[in-house]
């Protein structure tokens, strides 16, 4: 069955399924391509990092000096233990008492330099992460309507939360925990080479074995770091699909089916999880033999140059704790290994996200428009959402100021591709689109939007009261305005028996309130913002015939002195219109009023004809048949 009317969002373009597995975005003007990242370092991550911490370089400053205080209070214990050993072996009990105290006023001091570091860069990590989203929220905000008919929201979403949360970890602690280790590994080598340089030696043969399988392992790991990232973008999709999906899903029974989907990318995400972990755990038993057989290694030699008095009994002890101190840090950066490869890779999405270009943009020398008119113009625009398949093909039209166009046909002609090309939620592919004689290309995108309004099908409310609903496109209206703007599209009378009047609070999506209910507060939203131009795609087609009475009656008010684009199958809108455009194939078929489309007896006749002559006893085409009654085939 074909309608008269279009789809019911503005795009165009047919959402994607999911069918389980890894799935990459598909890159559009503006959109992704879920490229596998996951270098162990990204300099270019790492440097645009450091630029958020530049707000909070005191804070910094001294989180890098208290982590400095514990390195050096922390590493340099062994030596105490030395001096200790060496003292009691000598029979000096002051030495003993010195190296005893001092060690506990090392202690102290290393706990408290390790309390300012994690004070101090949890609090710089978490307000990094505060404007990372908030950044990264204002940016979708700007992107264009294509790079959403490109990418999944759930993906979109993980961008935000689960991308966002792996560089958490890093900016909180993990950074800085890294530079510990990086520093304490180097003070460990000078106070081994101090004590003695043939152990230290000893000691450092056995690191190229542990880098030569660490590097044969970073391989394995980075691919599987990359699969958990790309299964849980999976299954944030999905399970977003599925919530928004499941009335469809229970009104048809496909419960089960929608189980057996979402588990089979649920064990691909397990699968990923499990493949991960295997490999994170195959690195640890590797770094703890390299720790045994350098410790063995030191011991030997050493007990050797102990028996032989090149070394005190104290040295070798002390000697034998700095191994334990110089590998320590090379276990702790082994487990933190997958920590900032996640980070990496999440920071290359977030900052994707950030790079991405607006399809729609602002020109330069974009003009603001001040006072609009309303005259509207179509010069030979054609539009393709996808290469090779137009949409609009050499569509031309002139609609003067004031003037109301009802745009039907059959679903897929390119009816809401015409409005959506006059809102500028994309750019014509080729030709022009005019207001009152400007490109709208070469004109400022806000605007724009101020001098026009927006009715879809599906009425979009947002949680708050219903109040804030309706002032969403004019903050500032006073409540009288808002109340006159309510009263004209007819929906004052219900919003007063609501619990709290107008300040009645909003579920999701308006859910506590009727179809109609919510397309009524969508009307006076519209007309609160007093648009010059004005586009209704099918507003009335989900409503009853009641409520679209009420709606009929204020859109007379509403349409009066507006240019109006109507998408609509019901004829009561279609007939009132100044001119109807019958669209086919993406172009103009027909182009007139109820009437002398009717006289024409073209495609817009036998549509109307097929609608009403079994209502009418097959008498074929009725001018006076009911109002409410749609248009369809």
């Amino acid at each position: 069955m074909t309608h008269f009317g279009g789809m019911g969002g503005l795009g165009g373009i047919g959402g994607r399924g999911l069918q389980g597995g890894f799935q990459r975005l598909k890159g559009g003007y503006d959109g992704w391509d879920d490229e596998e990242f996951g270098s162990v370092y990204s300099h270019d991550v790492v440097m645009r990092l450091l630029g958020y911490l530049r707000p909070f370089k005191g804070r910094v400053a001294l989180a890098v000096f208290a982590t400095v205080i514990y390195i050096v209070t922390a590493r340099y214990q062994p030596i105490l233990v030395r001096d200790l050993i060496d003292s009691a072996g000598r029979g000096d009990l002051g030495g003993v008492n010195r190296a005893g105290i001092l060690f506990i006023i090392l202690a102290l001091a290393a706990w408290g330099a390790y309390y300012v570091q994690l004070l101090n860069t949890g609090w710089i990590g978490h307000r990094v992460l505060f404007t990372l989203r908030t950044q990264m929220f204002n940016h979708y905000q700007k992107l264009s309507l294509r790079f959403y008919d490109n990418n999944e929201v759930g993906k979109v979403m993980s961008r935000v939360t689960s991308d966002v949360s792996t560089l958490q970890e890093l900016l909180s602690s993990g950074l800085i925990t890294i530079l510990a280790d990086f520093g304490g590994l180097f003070f460990v080598i000078a106070l081994m080479l101090f004590l003695d340089v043939q152990l230290t030696l000893v000691t450092l043969a056995i690191v190229p074995f542990l880098v030569g399988g660490m590097f044969v392992w970073q391989s394995y790991a980075r691919r599987a770091f990359v699969r958990v990232r790309q299964a849980i973008a999976v299954v944030n999709a999905s399970l977003q699909e599925n919530v928004s999906g499941v009335r469809v899903i229970q009104s048809l029974s496909r419960e089960s089916e929608s189980s057996r989907r979402f588990d089979d990318v649920n064990k691909g995400n397990f699968a990923a999880n499990v493949s991960a972990g295997r490999i994170t755990a195959a690195v640890l038993p590797m770094v703890e033999l390299s720790v045994a057989v350098a410790t063995a290694m030191v011991i030997i030699f050493g007990g050797f140059k102990a028996l032989n008095g090149s070394i005190s009994p104290g040295t070798l002890v002390a000697f034998t704790l700095l191994v334990q101190g110089f590998f320590e840090p090379v276990r702790t950066l082994t487990m933190q290994y997958t920590q900032l490869q996640r980070a990496m890779a999440g920071g290359e999405r977030i900052f994707e996200v950030l790079d991405t270009v607006p399809e729609i943009q602002d020109a330069p020398d974009a003009i603001e428009l001040e006072d609009v008119r309303g005259d509207v113009t179509f010069e030979h625009v054609s539009h393709s959402y996808v290469d090779g398949v137009p949409v609009l093909r050499d569509f031309n039209l002139a609609v003067q100021a004031g003037e109301t166009i009802a745009i039907v046909g059959p679903t897929g002609a390119g009816k809401t591709t015409v409005t959506a090309l006059v809102a500028r939620f994309y750019d014509a592919s080729e030709g022009r689109v005019l207001i009152d004689g400007h490109d709208v290309r070469n004109v400022k995108r806000q605007s724009l939007a101020r001098r026009m309004g927006l009715v879809l099908q599906e009425p979009f409310l947002f949680s708050g009261t219903v109040i804030q609903n309706i002032r969403y496109g004019r903050r500032d209206a006073p409540l009288e305005d808002v109340e006159r703007a309510a009263t004209a599209v007819g929906a004052h009378d219900f919003i007063m028996r609501l619990e709290d009047g107008y300040d009645t609070e909003l579920q999701e999506r308006g859910q506590n309130l009727s179809v109609g209910q919510r397309q009524l507060l969508a009307f006076a939203r519209a007309v609160l913002t007093d648009p010059r131009i004005l586009i209704l795609d099918e507003a009335t087609a989900n409503v009853d015939t009641r409520t679209e009475a009420v709606i009929q009656k204020a859109l007379k008010e509403l349409l009066r002195g507006r240019t109006s684009f109507v998408i609509a199958h019901r004829l009561s809108t279609i007939r009132n219109a100044d001119r109807i455009v019958v669209m086919e194939e993406g172009r103009i078929a027909e182009l007139g009023t109820h009437d002398e489309l009717l006289a024409l007896g073209g495609l817009y006749a036998k549509l109307y004809q097929m609608t009403y002559q079994e209502r009418n006893g097959g008498s074929g085409a009725n001018a006076g048949a009911p109002a409410s009654r749609p248009v369809t085939t």
